[in-house]
């Protein structure tokens, strides 16, 4: 599989679609240890050497199942990055409880957000100490909506002595907007960020601000959520589809239909379009994608390998279904 350098840290390779782990931490629903452990099998067996991770999956889950299967395979040959920005701390008070943020897991931890140079510190060592790894090649700072002035000012320069000292190999920014995304990068000396839901198929606000501001400033893109929490994920999208991760607008379910009869009549499907439609941006160097298994590994992987015809963009310009 295709890898690409972050232009601003050619140390730093990323395979051109990524394993999200998201659903290692039990999103939504239970996932086994073997049925994670097969996911990533099936991923690695596929050429796919980028892993994406945080502590806020499942509280931690995510992190440890991510480690334990990657742990004997070469360190040299795969990247994983891990988030920071919110520290878990022990809640016996709610250790009876399920967790609250849609993690089928004890609620035995709770979610502090702290985005201190300490914080900063403290969250990474957590990491490499429930992956059992030797490093996270990339760090970024996870959902600092309401907390830009200690991200940039305090966050941010933690990360940036890390990566100076070698600790990790590249630092950025994940959100599921576009806007303070783009500040980051301008303002700020990070190597990559990864956007969610907010350059797809369905919507396009990121053209407006981040991505040109990444190519201007030489910072890779990593574009998650593109299936916008599952309206994109399926050939019709269904009236109870999901956006957002929460339930869909009428006006959205039908402009994904809409779009859906589109790709239909250039042969291809509507996941199989969102899939490509992302990558054609030139700032994008990977398409991280939420797996919870074996098999949806290999549907991935078959939609990301579908001959799309050039003309189905025109198409969708054509009948106003797509912008940019």
């Amino acid at each position: 599989m295709t890898a690409r350098v972050l232009p601003r840290r050619p140390a730093v390779r990323l395979t051109e679609l990524g394993f999200g782990a998201a659903q290692g931490g039990n999103l939504y629903r239970g996932t086994s240890d073997d049925e994670f452990a097969a996911a990533v099998d099936a991923a690695w067996a596929a050429g796919i050497r980028y892993f994406d991770t945080a502590p806020h999956y499942g509280l931690g889950l995510s992190e440890r199942r991510l480690g334990a299967a990657l742990r004997s395979r070469p360190r040299d040959e795969y990247v994983v990055s891990t988030k920071v920005g919110r520290l878990l701390v022990p809640s016996p008070e709610t250790a009876g409880e399920r967790d609250s943020e849609g993690f089928d897991v004890p609620a035995d931890l709770r979610r502090v957000w702290d985005f201190s140079r300490d914080g900063v510190r403290r969250s990474l060592e957590a990491s490499l100490e429930r992956t059992g790894l030797d490093r996270v090649d990339v760090v970024y700072l996870h959902d600092p909506d309401e907390h830009w002035e200690q991200a940039a000012t305090e966050a941010v320069p933690a990360l940036v002595e890390l990566r100076d000292q070698g600790v990790i190999g590249a630092i950025g920014a994940g959100m599921n907007q576009s806007a303070m995304l783009a500040r980051f990068v301008q303002e700020t000396d990070i190597d990559v960020v990864m956007c969610a839901g907010r350059y797809t198929l369905l919507e396009q606000g990121a053209l407006d601000d981040l991505l040109p501001a990444a190519q201007a400033r030489g910072v890779g893109v990593v574009i998650a959520g593109v299936y916008n929490s599952g309206l994109l994920a399926r050939d019709q999208p269904p009236a109870d589809a999901v956006y957002n991760y929460q339930q869909a607008p009428p006006e959205l379910i039908e402009r994904a239909r809409r779009i859906a009869a589109v790709c239909q009549a250039y042969g291809v499907t509507l996941p199989q379009a969102a899939l490509a439609f992302v990558r054609r941006h030139p700032a994008v160097v990977s398409t991280v994608v939420g797996v919870r298994d074996a098999a949806q590994v290999t549907e991935t992987l078959r939609r990301s390998d579908a001959d799309v015809p050039e003309q189905l963009w025109a198409a969708l310009r054509d009948a106003e279904l797509l912008g940019g």
